[in-house]
């Protein structure tokens, strides 16, 4: 793979960037896209302090190649999960939902590289402001929570691309090598995938996950919740019921009623596909098999240069 800036700062092979989804996202994962030559992220989100550093300790023992956290900094554990990082002297960290002022600084003060995810040009330039090391712009196609704005990954990427100078990561509706060279078309100079990554041997998420998630079609995932945070679904029995009472008018209060705490538990890691959240991109629709990622990591790369070939 040729140098590019995001390689360069994460000491990476390719410029690909797994997720760090939450009840999706543990040590196996993250080791395996590691060492497939990736960045492998573990998700703290849906992690215990305890159980991170668990997870730290395990991933240090199956690679030897850079791998981070991924942090959403609205999780109510969020200052212990920064001292845990600190602590376990983690190289790497995404932070997400929330201000990147907030640990940019202490991070830098130990030696962390910082990358915030945005969904917008106006927060790409807050995170400049705040000395991140890069960004992540993350469109409409992502699953699980996401922007209010409803910017497609197309039309996000080369906005941000304008907005900032950091090295930036498109995220969003990617799935394979074609769909990679697309954001570099674009402006983006590496890429973060969830989607196709959450469907991997290695993921953390249950078989009954894997299986609904590839069977969707085109459409079986829509953007809800949107009073409270804005969260892609598939379409089963729980969202049926958000939906109908978002039509009806519901407030904050009602929708909270309907998604009780562990609902995404109970929809991503447990079996119950039909009344838990079941958190998955549009581009599951795009995908059939289970695979192991270093399978997936090759196909990446691959199609990647069978695109650009194919276009000379």
């Amino acid at each position: 793979m040729r140098d590019n800036r995001v390689c360069a700062l994460f000491g990476i092979e390719h410029p690909v960037i797994q997720g760090g989804m939450v009840w999706i996202s543990g040590w196996r994962l993250a080791a395996a896209v590691s060492n497939a030559g990736g960045l492998g992220l573990l998700g703290a989100g849906s992690m215990t302090p305890e159980l991170l550093r668990e997870h730290i300790t395990k991933l240090r023992a199956a690679t030897e190649k850079p791998w981070g956290v991924n942090l959403p900094l609205m999780n109510p554990n969020a200052e212990t999960f920064i001292q845990i990082i600190i602590e376990e002297g983690v190289k790497i960290v995404f932070t997400s939902a929330g201000s990147p002022k907030k640990y940019t600084a202490l991070l830098h003060e130990h030696g962390v590289k910082v990358c915030h995810v945005v969904s917008s040009s106006k927060f790409a330039r807050k995170c400049e402001e705040a000395g991140v090391d890069a960004v992540v712009c993350e469109g409409f196609e992502a699953g699980g929570h996401n922007g209010r704005e409803e910017t497609t990954t197309m039309v996000l990427v080369p906005q941000v691309r304008r907005a900032t100078t950091l090295p930036l990561i498109a995220a969003g509706g990617i799935a394979s090598g074609k769909a990679w060279l697309a954001a570099e078309a674009l402006g983006a100079e590496g890429v973060q995938i969830g989607t196709l990554f959450a469907l991997t041997t290695e993921s953390s998420a249950s078989d009954a996950y894997k299986q609904r998630c590839t069977s969707l079609e085109e459409g079986d995932t829509m953007l809800t919740l949107k009073l409270l945070s804005p969260t892609r679904l598939v379409k089963n029995a729980l969202f049926g019921k958000i939906d109908e009472a978002e039509k009806e008018g519901a407030s904050r209060e009602d929708l909270l009623g309907l998604v009780p705490p562990g609902s995404a538990r109970r929809g991503i890691f447990e079996d119950d596909t039909d009344h838990g959240e079941v958190e998955i991109g549009q581009i599951a629709s795009a995908i059939r098999e289970v695979q192991p990622v270093s399978e997936v990591m090759r196909a990446l790369v691959a199609g990647y240069n069978e695109a650009i070939n194919r276009l000379k």
